[in-house]
């Protein structure tokens, strides 16, 4: 039979809490202050402290559910600690009778005498959330300090290390302990010393654009081309041109003299080119002029054969000639046109017209990139606001106006780690509402437990968040609300928790901030339970939270 097995039996359990008490719990292994002393029937007979979730056996007496598991656990045929008869499992039920009256018992506030108050055990949880003299731990990250709840806010203001602080020079927002490491490395807008100590103070962001003019940095000497290769402070720049005047013109003629010697060289060299190619220009005609006699011999027949011979000769000699003028001529060009200065003077022209158009380029490349910086911000503004409007987009996609909420939670693993560390210790849904008028509500998640359920437990939450409409709807909050861990198999094997909404709590009040004190289930389901290979609620690291508010009765606008 399937209530032979604990796992069974303590499904069934499971489904029975969730019943109309089912978001009224305590603590069980806290020590209560009952304002009227415990009778011995809330009593369980095992652990003999208040009954936590009573069961009642077939023998008539009542365990904590807890109690019955582990007298199961210990023995396959369990007995009664009161009266030894054995535990039959399929006659254990549950009593909610007897829960309804526990649940109902008034206790004092853990933090008495400073609190006074006198509350129902079901509602001491949640008596605890808002108790102004329950300690807590500061909610800015990093800050580990322990408060009292109605010194949270003081704290907050004034004293948290760890609060944010306006930067007295850009007016960003900075961690407190961080802030004079910022001012340091991060401000833009921070003065500091010319780092080449001309004593003037200048914001961080304008260091370069000072350096180029700073009188204290160090240039070359404008004359640095012709040979001065002094460095010396741009503010006694003036002094050094004028102190140093004389040898800066004698380098300036020292070079022009050198160009001058190389020029007059060059001039030599034509003129020795230009006479060899005279005289070869001189020997071609002397050879034109041999070959017109020998050709007029050619007339003489008795002297032919002597003539045949001798102009065979002068033939190969002119050949000759006329191949080593054509090499001379096509040296001397070459030459010509390497020593030509014409082109070399025009050349160095053009190059001062380009020098005098690549200036004018500059200072409109600096007014362009003036501009250019100017879009550039106006383009991250840009950016930034479609940025912001995409997320709006996508919440708005994402939001739902039927009073229904099913909240992925991706990275389970990674999420928790951040909450046990201390790091992240809750998250928050996505808004959702009753209508497109109504009341605009969130949930919350401890992923390590909060309150009783603090490293046990996920904790789940209810928040009222204060919504465009809340003056035309109706206060206090009053739906009966259902918490839902979704099963991932298809099988449906939810686990469910529903409470309705008490009038007298401060969080189903019209919000006056952001949002009111979170209501719900600090030991919504157990990480022995969740974290089960056997279940199916986390596939993929991933696991659906479900919220379901009841719309009976609630009037749209």
């Amino acid at each position: 039979m399937a209530c032979d097995e604990p796992a069974a039996l303590s499904g069934i359990f499971s489904r029975q809490n969730s019943s109309s008490t089912g978001s009224l719990d305590f603590e069980p292994d806290a020590d209560y202050k009952f304002v009227e002393r415990l009778e011995e029937r809330y009593k369980c007979a095992y652990c003999h402290l208040v009954l936590h979730n009573p069961h009642q056996t077939g023998c008539g007496h009542r365990f904590c559910q807890h109690c019955i598991l582990a007298l199961r656990e210990l023995n396959a045929a369990p007995t009664c600690p009161v009266d030894k008869e054995t535990i039959k499992m399929h006659e254990v039920f549950k009593d909610n009778c007897c829960k309804r009256e526990v649940l109902n018992l008034h206790v004092f506030c853990k933090n008495f005498p400073d609190c006074n108050s006198k509350v129902i055990l079901g509602r001491y949880q949640e008596h605890l959330q808002q108790c102004l003299f329950e300690s807590m731990q500061c909610t800015n990250d990093g800050c580990r300090d322990q408060i009292l709840r109605k010194d949270l806010k003081e704290h907050l203001s004034h004293h948290c290390k760890f609060r944010e602080e306006r930067c007295q020079y850009c007016n960003t927002y900075v961690v407190l302990i961080n802030i004079k490491n910022h001012e340091k490395n991060d401000c833009p807008d921070f003065p500091v010393p010319c780092l080449q100590n001309c004593s003037q103070i200048i914001l961080k962001k304008e260091i370069e654009k000072h350096l180029a003019v700073c009188p204290e940095a160090e240039v070359d000497c404008p004359y640095k081309q012709y040979g001065c290769h002094v460095k010396v402070k741009r503010g006694k720049l003036a002094e050094h041109e004028n102190s140093a005047l004389r040898e800066h013109m004698l380098q300036i003629l020292d070079k022009n003299s050198r160009l001058e010697e190389q020029i007059s060289d060059l001039y030599k060299s034509l003129e020795c080119k230009e006479i060899k190619i005279q005289q070869l220009a001189d020997a071609i005609k002397k050879c034109e002029k041999e070959f017109r006699q020998y050709t007029q011999l050619f007339g003489n027949n008795n002297n032919l054969m002597v003539s045949t011979q001798a102009l065979a000769s002068h033939l190969d000699k002119s050949a000759r000639l006329e191949s080593q003028v054509k090499q001379l001529i096509q040296m001397a060009n070459q030459q010509q046109s390497k020593l030509d200065l014409r082109p070399l003077f025009e050349t160095i022209e053009n190059v001062k017209q380009k020098i005098a158009l690549m200036e004018t380029y500059d200072q409109r490349l600096v007014v362009l990139e003036d501009q250019s910086s100017k879009h550039d911000l106006q383009i991250n503004i840009h950016k930034a606001q479609l940025n912001k409007n995409e997320e709006r987009f996508k919440l708005l996609e994402g939001t739902c106006y039927n009073g229904k909420l099913i909240w992925k939670i991706t990275d389970y693993k990674m999420k928790k780690k951040e909450a046990v560390e201390g790091r992240v210790l809750s998250i928050a849904s996505q808004p959702f509402y009753t209508s497109r008028c109504g009341y605009r509500l969130c949930a919350r998640a401890y992923l390590n437990g909060d309150g009783s359920g603090k490293g046990t437990h996920i904790s789940l939450y209810f928040v009222v968040m204060r919504g465009e409409f809340d003056s035309l709807l109706l206060w206090p909050f009053k739906q009966k609300v259902t918490l839902m861990l979704l099963d991932q198999s298809g099988k449906k094997n939810h686990i469910v928790e529903v409470f309705r909404a008490d009038p007298n709590s401060s969080s189903f009040k019209r919000p006056d901030g952001e949002m009111n004190i979170a209501s719900g289930c600090p030991r919504f389901v157990p990480h022995a339970v969740l974290e089960n290979a056997k279940n199916t609620y986390i596939r993929d690291d991933t696991l659906f939270l479900k919220v379901v508010v009841d719309l009976t009765d609630l009037e749209e606008l």
